[in-house]
């Protein structure tokens, strides 16, 4: 019985397994990302983000049709554009950066879910903002590996200069001059998984994969690590249990895999160790002198 409801589905369907591996390389890339937007308090930023790769992947689309490259290609060309259009508006104005990106990332999904409609259906318009995790391909598994990879070596370079950024930026900018290509390097590695979210979760479930887990890890641990390790374990989870509810049940698997993630979430504000509701409303008591 456990081995025909946990196992079987990923020994028997190959597309079963693609898809797995294919999240849990998302986990292991997206979450630590999401921890340090987390602790930026850029959560927001990652949503706008998400939204701003439409256009570039549609036409990408428009293009060459359902082409890995050049989709791709599209969405990290429309993604640093975006970001970077944003902070010179916001630079050049007194419009704040988050309002700035709120009308960006509104106008991107506007301008892509057009372009997407003009040459593509129903089907496709639906591919591009909830994704197709189930139907992923050798090649989309490689660029998502190679994503992943990318960025744990990247982390593993800036890990310290975004810790102090993310503790005390005044201190990092009298000490270092890392901390401005640390933030630029940073901000790629955004843009980079949400565009391998994108090909599995879709424009509007990307940024899911990422933020999610890494607000659940905020419960658990105050360790920067030991929040990554959660992250990580609970984008893993969120991803494996998705597609057995997916396939058992037949629900769709992008959706599926966000809303056990959510469950996860909801789980931890009631029992999180760290500032959950029960945690607060019972303490534990305290060594007295």
């Amino acid at each position: 019985m456990i081995y025909d409801y946990l196992i079987a589905p990923f020994v028997e369907f190959a597309f079963m397994r693609r898809a797995l591996v294919g999240t849990l390389a998302l986990a292991l890339g997206a979450g630590p990302v999401g921890v340090f937007l987390m602790l930026r308090r850029m959560s927001l930023v990652g949503d706008a983000m998400a939204h701003a790769i439409l256009p570039g992947a549609a036409i990408g689309f428009l293009v060459s049709g359902l082409s890995l490259f050049a989709m791709t290609a599209g969405g990290l060309i429309a993604g640093f554009v975006i970001a970077l259009g944003a902070g010179v508006v916001a630079r050049a104005t007194e419009l704040k950066e988050d309002a700035s990106l709120a009308a960006f990332f509104l106008i991107s999904l506007a301008v892509g879910v057009t372009i997407v409609s003009l040459k593509g259906t129903n089907i496709d318009l639906l591919h591009f903002l909830f994704g197709s995790v189930l139907a992923l391909d050798d090649q989309t598994l490689l660029l998502i590996a190679g994503i992943t990879t990318i960025s744990v070596v990247v982390l593993a370079l800036i890990y310290r200069p975004l810790v102090l950024e993310c503790v005390d930026p005044g201190f990092l900018r009298s000490v270092s001059r890392a901390g401005g290509p640390a933030h630029i390097a940073f901000l790629a590695l955004v843009v980079m998984n949400l565009v391998g979210g994108f090909h599995a979760l879709g424009t509007l479930l990307a940024v899911g994969i990422m933020m999610l887990p890494a607000v659940i890890a905020r419960f658990w641990a105050r360790d920067v690590t030991a929040m990554i390790l959660v992250a990580v374990a609970s984008g893993a989870v969120s991803g494996y249990a998705g597609l057995l509810l997916s396939f058992h049940a037949g629900a769709p698997s992008g959706p599926a895999i966000i809303l056990v993630a959510g469950v996860l979430y909801a789980f931890s504000v009631l029992f999180g160790r760290v500032g959950g509701v029960l945690r607060q409303l019972f303490p534990g008591r305290h060594l007295e002198a």
